[in-house]
C-alpha cells in the first residue's frame, strides 16, 4: 500500500459559504445570504477586517457551550434557508448546538469520492454506498447525484428527518437511498454476519455518542473497533473508505495507522491529514482530521 501523510485539504469550491474572517477565538461565515458568528478557539490570531463589518452578522453563537441554545439575531432572519454545493440543494438552520445542518470543509471529501463513483457507474456498473453517523445527509445526496445507491444511518431521528428533507429538496426524490436510525456498530456486525458488501463507506464518528437505545459510544474506545468493522463490509473490488473525525485531540496520523491496521492486506493508497477552510486573507482554519483510502 501507497501512505501519503500529512496533507492539508480545504473547502474551496462554495459559492453559497465562505469563511470572512476569523479572528480573537471567532469566525465570521456567509452561508448564503446568511452571515453568522461563531465561536472558534483556534483562531489565535486578530481579525482582518472592521468591526463594523463583523456588528452587521444576521446573527452569532455567543459562548462556547454547545449544548446551550445562545443564538443572537439583528432583526429576524430567516431561521432555515436554501444552500447548494454543486448540483446538490439543502437546508440550512439555526441549531441549538452553533451547528446549522452542515459542515463546509467535508467539501473536500465528497470532491475526492464523487468522480471515483462516477467512473464506476458511467462504465455501466452499480456502486453501493455505506454513509455512517450520516447527519443531513449531504454526503449520501452527492453520492446518490453521481450515480450509487446509497444506505444512510444516523443513530437521530431527528437527523434522518431533516436529511429527508434535503433530499426532497435537492430533486432526488426517487434516488435509491436506505433511510436507517440505528446505532452503527450494531448495524456493522449485523451486515458482516448477513454478508452484505459496499463499494464506498463513509465515516464520521462524533467524540462522543448515544445509539438509539441510549448506548454510549466514546471515540477513543471505539474507534478500532469501528475501523475493523467498516472495513469488513468492504466488497472485494470496493472504491474506496473515507473517515473523518473532529475530535482535534486525535492526530491525523494516529488515524492513518489505525486505518491501515484494519484494511489489513488491501492495496491501493491510503492519505491522511488535517480538514480546513480559508479565509480571505489566507489563513486556514482546521476543524477536522481525515484518513482515506482508495483502491488500486
Amino acid at each position: 500500500m501507497t501512505h501519503r501523510l500529512p496533507l492539508l485539504t480545504t473547502a474551496d469550491g462554495w459559492d453559497d459559504y465562505a469563511l470572512l474572517d476569523s479572528g480573537q477565538g471567532r469566525k465570521l461565515e456567509r452561508y448564503a445570504e446568511q452571515t453568522v458568528i461563531r465561536p472558534e478557539p483556534q483562531a489565535i490570531w486578530q481579525p482582518a477586517l472592521a468591526d463594523e463589518i463583523w456588528q452587521a452578522a444576521d446573527a452569532w453563537f455567543e459562548g462556547t457551550d454547545d449544548s446551550a441554545s445562545r443564538w443572537g439575531f439583528n432583526g429576524s432572519p430567516a431561521q432555515a434557508w436554501p444552500m447548494t454545493y454543486a448540483d446538490v440543494t439543502f437546508e440550512a438552520r439555526f441549531t441549538p448546538f452553533r451547528h446549522l445542518g452542515v459542515f463546509v470543509e467535508q467539501a473536500a471529501q465528497w470532491d475526492w469520492f464523487r468522480p471515483l463513483i462516477e467512473a464506476r457507474t458511467a462504465a455501466g456498473r452499480p456502486v453501493r454506498i455505506l454513509n455512517l453517523f450520516a447527519y443531513t445527509g449531504i454526503a449520501s445526496l452527492i453520492a446518490a447525484r453521481a450515480g450509487a445507491e446509497v444506505t444512510h444511518l444516523d443513530a437521530s431521528k431527528k437527523a434522518i428527518t431533516w436529511a429527508n428533507q434535503n433530499q426532497a429538496r435537492a430533486g432526488l426524490a426517487d434516488a435509491p437511498i436506505r433511510w436507517i436510525a440505528d446505532d452503527a456498530v450494531k448495524f456493522l456486525k449485523r451486515e458482516v454476519k448477513r454478508g452484505r458488501t459496499y463499494d464506498g463507506v463513509l465515516l464520521d464518528p462524533p467524540k462522543y455518542g448515544r445509539g438509539t437505545k441510549g448506548e454510549v459510544w466514546q471515540l477513543y474506545e471505539g474507534l478500532p473497533e469501528l475501523l475493523h468493522l467498516a472495513t469488513r463490509v468492504l466488497s472485494a473490488d470496493a472504491l474506496f473508505l473515507v473517515a473523518t473525525v473532529y475530535a482535534i485531540r486525535m492526530s491525523s496520523t494516529s488515524l492513518h495507522h489505525g486505518l491501515a491496521e484494519a484494511l489489513d492486506t488491501r492495496a491501493g493508497v491510503l492519505e491522511s491529514g488535517e480538514m480546513g477552510v480559508r479565509d480571505q486573507v489566507g489563513r486556514t482554519l482546521v476543524s477536522a482530521i481525515f484518513a482515506r483510502w482508495q483502491a488500486g
